[in-house]
């Protein structure tokens, strides 16, 4: 039952995207009601999913809501491409079939090949073939990775997992921006329109680090922990260049991108909890409480971007979620990274992620300041109300901890 309530909302998507051409409040309303479709089937099959479904849910809803405040040449398609992501993101735990884990990593990463040229003077080409080709090259690599993996865990060779093994880091890094392969980041965020941005800098990010620790949870060996350290030399890169590359940015767009870089060394980390996998369901409640955080503080400072301007105190807590005060999201990701690095015994790498957090505030206290304005009952307005809703809500974690443990002994993947 539940999978036909999947496929049904495939047709409805397909069904209301080729309406949307002619009527495009049609997409709107087609990827909404497939949205809530995924939404029950996941969640009445799997109790457990509620809470990570329902923040799915509430940044699908409001990445819609975004979508509304531009009018590209595609608007009613865009629509049903969020619709898309969204049903991939929510049906993502539900699956241990290793055809439909790596199916579900291109269907969330196609549709932002055509996200990112939207805009509402024609499609942004130059943007979009650079794009395109950082991504092709990173799912290659990711796919690669994913099989050489699979194929050691039946049939073991050193050489064979650590080149799944590199090629799956590196296809991952390069396809949510992690240094030092992010140079298409600050590049395509500083040109593209910031509405869909802020769709490929949140929902999109979701799915790719759930795939990878499906698979390297999976496929864990004798060489796990050795080829632990370069993940997480790969994180503290990341952690750096990001934090310095957006503390001497000027531009918002480009802030941005690199705080997207810092965020995913972050989330990074925690595939070194893979070597240690009793402490894994730390490092997956402290990556989607940062996934989360990262895409409501994107959502948020994106709209602001587009629309000149946000209510000024939503952007100060938004920007404090960024930089991790408690009792915010992204302070209670911050916290269970840490404590499932400690637990992994990598302490050098705690240290480096709290003295990030401590260079991240100059930049986020300047982007709030220079985006924040005076109340104006806009959209934008009550979009980033909603995101702040969303980064509140964790005031206390342990309902949603206590769901990333029974979710955590279930993450696996057919072998």
């Amino acid at each position: 039952m539940p999978i036909a309530m999947i496929l049904g909302a495939i047709v409805i998507l397909t069904l209301c995207a080729a309406l949307s051409v002619k009527y495009r409040d049609v997409g709107l309303i087609g990827a909404i009601v497939a949205i809530l479709l995924g939404f029950v089937a996941v969640t009445s099959a799997n109790p457990e999913l509620i809470y990570y479904s329902a923040f799915v849910l509430a940044i699908s809803l409001i990445n819609l809501a975004s979508l509304k405040t531009i009018k590209s040449v595609i608007q009613g398609v865009d629509f049903c491409l969020v619709g898309l992501m969204a049903l991939v993101t929510l049906y993502i735990f539900s699956t241990q079939d290793l055809a439909l884990i790596l199916a579900a990593f291109v269907l969330v990463s196609v549709p932002t090949y055509i996200l990112v040229m939207a805009r509402e003077r024609g499609a942004n080409v130059e943007v979009g073939i650079k794009y395109i080709t950082f991504m092709v090259l990173a799912t290659i690599l990711f796919l690669i990775g994913a099989i050489l993996l699979v194929y050691t865990k039946n049939a073991y060779n050193d050489l064979l997992y650590i080149l799944g093994y590199v090629m799956l880091v590196l296809g991952l890094s390069i396809e949510v921006g992690v240094a030092p392969l992010h140079e298409w980041v600050p590049d395509v965020f500083s040109s593209a329109d910031p509405i869909p941005l802020s769709i490929i800098a949140s929902l999109a990010k979701i799915v790719p680090f759930v795939i990878a620790l499906k698979i390297l949870l999976s496929t864990v060996g004798p060489l796990t922990v050795t080829l632990s350290l370069f993940t997480a030399v790969l994180a503290a890169i990341s952690m750096f260049t990001g934090n310095i590359g957006a503390l001497t940015s000027k531009e918002p767009a480009r802030v941005l991108a690199y705080s997207t870089v810092a965020n995913m060394g972050y989330v990074l980390a925690c595939l070194v909890v893979i070597a240690k996998p009793e402490f894994f369901y730390f490092a997956l409640t402290g990556a989607l409480l940062m996934l989360f955080a990262n895409a409501a503080g994107k959502i948020g400072f994106f709209n602001a971007i587009k629309n000149r301007g946000a209510f000024s105190p939503l952007l100060y807590l938004l920007a404090f979620s960024f930089i991790g005060l408690p009792p915010l999201m992204g302070f209670w990701g911050k916290l269970f990274i840490l404590f499932s690095l400690i637990k992994a015994e990598y302490v050098w790498l705690v240290a480096l992620m709290v003295i990030n957090s401590a260079i991240s505030v100059p930049y986020y206290l300047r982007l709030a300041r220079e985006l924040g304005v005076g109340w104006k009952a806009s959209l934008t307005d009550f979009i980033c109300i909603a995101t702040v809703i969303l980064i509140v809500v964790t005031f206390l974690p342990d309902w949603f901890y206590k769901g990333m443990e029974v979710i955590a002994q279930t993450v696996s993947i057919a072998i």
